[in-house]
């Protein structure tokens, strides 16, 4: 990276973290959730977020952009434009409406089960999988899982936000070594 980029990936961080709104004890107590929603009034700041994203990953073929429900279709649909390639939703169980493939994974409390439309994936494609937030890794490597399980290659995974200290990073490691957060806690 260059000392251009890096300043300009400092000044990013700095405006996402003067507008990434804490709300303490949600959903639940003892939770400091990190809203997002506030990036969304600043249409610079959106493009801006989308253009960082696109640099670190531009010298890679990307076939597809899967996000990951809900937060993750935000910004990559956006991303699937910049890069010019198509976007895969990847949503809880029966939300999607066509034919699907499933994965169950464990959560700290219980399971989840992801899907994705049977005929999304194509075998030997690059995808990039994006979400708003790494927490634990569970929800990413779902959908690695899910890309994978249909013959299709993870290029790599892009997060908004990082929550360093769950070591959600070493989770995604076995599906791809490129990662990246725009911001980390």
């Amino acid at each position: 990276m260059s000392v251009q980029d890096q300043e300009i990936s400092m000044q990013l961080q700095e405006r996402l973290r003067t507008v990434i709104r804490d709300v303490p004890d949600f959903p639940k107590p003892g939770i400091l959730f990190k809203d997002i929603t506030p990036i969304l009034m600043d249409v610079d700041l959106c493009k801006d977020i989308v253009d960082g994203m696109y640099k670190a990953f531009a010298d890679q073929k990307i076939d597809g952009i899967v996000g990951v429900e809900s937060r993750g279709f935000l910004f990559g649909l956006m991303l699937a434009q910049k890069f010019r390639v198509p976007f895969i939703p990847i949503r809880k169980k029966g939300k999607l409406p066509y034919k699907t493939i499933s994965y169950e994974y464990k959560l700290e409390y219980g399971s989840a089960t992801m899907e994705v439309h049977a005929d999304a994936i194509t075998s030997g494609a690059n995808f990039l999988v994006h979400d708003d937030l790494l927490a634990t890794g569970g929800t990413a490597a779902a959908a690695a899982e899910l890309i994978q399980g249909q013959g299709g290659n993870v290029a790599g995974f892009c997060f908004l936000v990082s929550l360093g200290f769950l070591n959600g990073q070493d989770v995604l490691n076995k599906y791809s070594n490129k990662s990246i957060s725009l911001i980390n806690y």
